[in-house]
């Protein structure tokens, strides 16, 4: 193994895949995300496989990866397996270094077929079984913090979700900000802020989570309704002073 590459993997079969990976990803059209990170869908071995490949960082970013801190790829990956079965499959990671600095960085994980993510029936009212799945979402969340994860970007895109069994099966992704302690009540109502959920929408899944929780059900939605209003707030003043459209 060259020694500008440093990874970890869970299966050997893809050692081949991984430590070649900017060939087979540079060459791949099939991209599902493309922003400061890129997503694709790559097959390999008769497996789907998503890789992200995290934006080359700037100078002093490339130090502090290189010596300070670890990469979002290896984060990516180890807290994937730590939080096994909320999120895929991880397949492993793999960082590439110039001149002894890191410089790309890929973290690959098993496709997971879902239907839709969350964002969805947060936006259409007619949504088929929105209220079942918003319950079955929010039983989702508990067992999360249950488990003590809190993912700090809680966010409808990265809440996916699967029809199976005539019920719904959630996944997480995007998970390289996470924390892991034992969750507080406010902690707890916040994490659903980033949803943007209509107030109506965020009552229906805090009310369940309460329930399943055996928590207080007004303290529960009026702590949670007061976190979302004030991001809300907080996001639509910034995008007043830019010039742009606000939400409610």
């Amino acid at each position: 193994m060259p020694e500008n590459v440093r990874y970890e993997l869970t299966q050997p079969q893809y050692l081949e895949f991984l430590t070649n990976i900017q060939n087979y990803f540079d060459a791949n059209e099939n991209t599902i995300h493309k922003a400061r990170n890129i997503l694709k869908t790559i097959e390999h071995k008769d497996k789907e496989l998503v890789v992200k490949s995290f934006q080359v960082p700037n100078l002093l970013r490339r130090i502090i990866y290189t010596f300070f801190r670890d990469s979002k790829a290896k984060k990516s990956y180890e807290y994937a397996l730590k939080i096994q079965p909320f999120t895929p499959k991880p397949i492993g990671y793999v960082e590439f270094y110039q001149s002894s600095l890191l410089k790309r960085s890929f973290f690959v994980a098993e496709k997971f077929d879902y239907d839709f993510t969350i964002r969805e029936p947060l936006l259409d009212s007619s949504f088929f079984e929105r209220e079942k799945i918003f319950k079955a979402f929010a039983k989702f969340t508990y067992q999360l913090h249950e488990r003590g994860i809190l993912h700090k970007d809680y966010s409808p895109g990265n809440i996916l979700v699967k029809r199976q069994n005539n019920s719904y099966l959630f996944q997480i992704v995007d998970i390289n900000r996470m924390e892991f302690k034992t969750l507080s009540f406010y902690e707890r109502m916040a994490n659903f802020d980033k949803l943007w959920a209509r107030n109506e929408d965020l009552e229906i899944i805090v009310k369940e989570y309460a329930r399943v929780a055996k928590i207080d059900e007004k303290s529960a939605v009026k702590t949670a309704l007061k976190a979302s209003q004030k991001l809300k707030k907080r996001k639509n003043f910034k995008k007043r002073l830019k010039g742009k459209p606000v939400n409610d």
